[in-house]
This record gives structure tokens, C-alpha cells and sequence, in this order.
């Protein structure tokens, strides 16, 4: 069994009933349940961004599972690592003179945007070579060698998202060999798909060869939500692991929290003990669900093991209206919108609550299709940087009025935290048609 230095630190000190003259505030005391196991920086309690002691020893256990040439914890969610690896990737490229340029699938996290303005990186995006809906980027070899190909200066990383929302993955294997004859890092918003380790044949972006990854613990382990690992690939540029925990550090809360970290260091353990076994059944299982409803006449989107995506207008719904049926019967679902409804396993599932969902989907009457499919995604012309966009003033309009203007923000719902613009693009007619038809009823420009 894999050692959990953390959490054997924490029960010690729980069972010492120590004095603590030390932040939290609640002092151990119980007001909710877990606050006896609340801790801070203590002595012997180690250093997040500065680990050498317990916390580094488990950051270890978990490289040693992942393949990593190392791992370093986020209690602060993917969002976290995703900062950190945009600015690992801009350090890279200045050490090698290129400029702050990231080439990025369309479908990045709001983060993603976020995090280039404020380190004043510019984007130049990637589209797929057929129209995709706004969540995923079907970005193909082909694509990105051409466009690198095409590029007067490489970029500073390719950064792309996979799994997206709907469980699309896209061929990792051949981008990372794309890249890197191109000599330009990858970087993989692997926020989805912690568990790709773990399957019988390993698709983990890691092993694929992408040189940075996030994968977010909390969305497909068993993982108190914040929980997630900043990957550095074995063969990345020795820069990246060189200053993980100070990009990390940069854009961290300075108290982090235990319960998280002893969350993550558990897990460990728990990826050790049989894991692989259980999601292998589970895979099967949920492929032989996903059979029976196609059968029945259900349309499946998406490729990723744990995600059942169902894409429910040919059936007469619309993603939010099936969502509705579910909900009826207590069951509530990750995601939907009018063209999709997206449902997420793990081994703790049990087989009797997948037999509960089959026979709710099963039992719902078939209706007439809905000819109604998504609106053209924008391809919209770049007025600002993105930085320059999101620091100026700016304003919220009803979206009928933004046409012409320039996206001031990259807020958008969560899930999917897609925007359909990013700040800095001027509103044109195919954004507002695709803001009214996501039920955006305003949006900020610029003044």
C-alpha cells in the first residue's frame, strides 16, 4: 500500500490534542465535521509551494503513478495549473527569444484567457477543419502541422483541451510528435481525464507526450473538489520542472487547504489498491449502457469512457428538456444545453444506480426529431489583445445592441466556461446569433 504522508501527519497531530494558537479559527473545534483535520503551515506540516518534507513525498507518489517526471498539487483546481503552465510556457519562450504568442484549440476554459491577460500573452487560435459545436475543437495532425507550418515565428506552446465537455478526445499521440518536430512544448488542459492513466490502454496525455498537463483530481477521482496536479512530462524542457512550484506559487492563495491536500494524498493510496480493476469494469459496464440506449434510439456523442454525452433532438428533446426528465427522478446530470446531456461515472457509481439511469432513459417516449441544429461558431476579427480588452472600461449591453462592438470580458456560465468570443474580437452577426441561441441576454463591450 502507497504511503500517505500527509494525512498520517494530520491524524498524529489531531490524536495529540495540541493547543492550537494557530490559524484556522475554528481551532479544531467541530461545526461542521472535518475541522479537527484542518490544519495550516505548521511546523512539520510541510510547505505547499516549498514542499520538502511530507507534502513533497506525496507530490512523489503521485509522478510515480502518473508517469510524471513531476507533480505538484493545486488545492486551487485546474484554474490554478492552467496559469502556471501559460506562464511556464512564456518563461520558456523568452529564454529562447520567441515571442508570447500561444497557439490554442477555440474550445479553451475561460481560465485559459484569463490567465493570458494577465500575463500579456497573445493567442493566435486553432479551428478544426469541419465545424464543431462551441465545446469541442476537433483539431487533427493535419491541421496543426499546416498551420505551424504556415507561422513566420513558432509559438511559445500549442495548448489544447482534452477531454472536452461532451468526452471528445482528440489524437494527443500525433499532435505531441507535431509538435515536437516543430519544437514547440504541448500543453494539455487534461481537466477531465485524470483517470486515462489508469485504463487498460493508457491514453493519459503524459504518456502521449505532452510536456505540460492539468488534470483536475476532483472531477473523475475521489478527490475533495480543488484537488488537482500540475504535470511536467519527463522529456519537457528542464525549465518547466525547474520552476513549477514558483509558477504555481505566483498566482496561489498563501493558505491552502489541508483537507484538500490530505484528499489528494489519499488518493494515491487508492490509485495503488486495485484501481485500474474497478475502472476497467466500470468502462464495460457504461459501454454496454451505451449500446443498449443506442439501440433504442438514443444519438451518443463523444468518444471518453466515463462520460455518457447523449445528443437527444433526433430523439425529439433537446438536452435540457431530457436533463428535465432526469431531474424528476432525482437524478441531476454534469451538463446540458439544447443540443446535448452529459453524464459522468466513476467506480464509485454503483451498477445499480447505472441500471436506474438505463431504465429512466428507456422508459422516456420517443417524439418527433428537432431539426434545429447549433448556429455557424463566429470567427470573429481581433481588435485588441486580450489584456488591452479585459483592463479597459467597459460596459454590459443587451446582446442585440453589441453587434460592432469589441468583447470586453471572457466571463461565460460554469459548465461549459467556454466563451464564444474572446476579449478583444469585435461582436459580429454570427456571435450575436450564437449568444441568443445559448440564452446570453447581455454581454460586455468596451466603451
Amino acid at each position: 500500500m502507497m504511503k500517505t504522508p500527509i494525512c498520517d501527519f494530520v491524524r498524529q497531530y489531531q490524536e495529540q490534542g495540541v493547543l492550537r494558537l494557530h490559524m484556522p479559527g475554528h481551532k479544531g473545534k467541530s461545526h461542521l465535521g472535518p475541522e479537527s483535520w484542518d490544519i495550516t503551515e505548521i511546523a512539520g506540516a510541510d510547505e505547499l509551494y516549498h514542499p520538502t518534507g511530507i507534502i513533497r513525498e506525496s507530490e512523489e507518489n503521485a509522478a510515480r503513478l502518473f508517469g510524471a517526471g513531476r507533480t505538484v498539487y493545486s488545492t486551487e483546481g485546474s484554474s490554478l495549473c492552467i496559469r502556471a503552465m501559460v506562464y511556464l510556457a512564456l518563461l520558456n519562450a523568452k529564454a529562447q527569444n520567441r515571442k508570447p504568442l500561444i497557439l490554442a484549440g477555440r474550445n479553451a476554459h475561460k481560465t485559459f484567457l484569463s490567465a493570458c491577460a494577465m500575463l500579456d500573452a497573445d493567442v493566435e487560435w486553432l479551428y478544426p477543419e469541419a465545424e464543431n459545436s462551441l465545446i469541442s475543437c476537433a483539431i487533427d495532425e493535419n491541421t496543426l502541422e499546416k498551420t505551424l507550418s504556415n507561422m513566420p515565428e513558432k509559438p511559445a506552446a500549442v495548448y489544447l483541451t482534452t477531454p472536452d465537455y461532451l468526452g471528445n478526445l482528440v489524437d494527443i499521440a500525433a499532435l505531441s510528435v507535431v509538435c515536437h518536430r516543430h519544437g514547440v512544448p504541448l500543453l494539455v488542459d487534461n481537466a477531465h481525464g485524470a483517470y486515462l492513466k489508469f485504463l487498460p490502454r493508457d491514453i493519459h496525455p503524459l504518456t502521449l507526450g505532452a510536456d505540460l498537463c492539468c488534470d483536475s483530481a476532483h472531477k473523475t477521482l475521489p478527490v475533495l473538489t480543488g484537488g488537482a496536479y500540475l504535470h511536467i512530462g519527463k522529456n519537457a524542457p528542464s525549465l518547466f520542472a525547474e520552476n513549477a512550484d514558483r509558477a504555481m506559487a505566483l498566482f496561489a492563495s498563501t493558505s491552502p487547504s489541508y483537507l484538500i491536500l490530505q484528499s489528494l494524498d489519499v488518493c494515491n493510496a487508492y490509485l495503488d489498491s486495485g484501481y485500474r480493476e474497478r475502472l476497467t469494469a466500470l468502462a464495460e459496464k457504461l459501454n454496454e449502457l451505451k449500446e443498449q440506449i443506442k439501440k433504442h434510439g438514443y444519438s451518443i456523442a463523444g468518444n471518453e469512457l466515463l462520460k455518457l454525452t447523449i445528443a437527444p433532438k433526433p430523439f425529439g428533446y433537446t438536452g435540457d428538456g431530457l436533463h428535465g426528465f432526469l431531474r424528476a427522478q432525482n437524478m441531476e446530470c454534469e451538463f446540458s444545453d439544447l443540443d446535448f446531456l452529459t453524464m459522468m461515472f466513476t467506480p464509485d457509481t454503483e451498477e445499480s444506480e447505472i441500471e436506474r439511469l438505463k431504465e429512466a432513459l428507456l422508459n422516456i417516449p420517443r417524439k418527433p426529431g428537432i431539426p434545429a441544429p447549433p448556429p455557424a461558431l463566429p470567427h470573429p476579427e481581433r481588435v485588441l489583445s486580450i489584456r488591452e480588452a479585459m483592463l479597459s472600461l467597459s460596459e454590459e449591453i443587451p446582446v442585440a445592441e453589441a453587434e460592432g462592438k469589441v468583447f470586453a470580458d471572457a466571463h461565460v456560465g460554469c459548465p461549459p466556461c467556454i466563451p464564444i468570443i474572446a476579449a478583444g474580437e469585435r461582436v459580429d452577426r454570427a456571435a450575436v446569433r450564437c449568444f441568443q441561441y445559448y440564452g446570453i441576454q447581455s454581454c460586455r463591450v468596451i466603451l
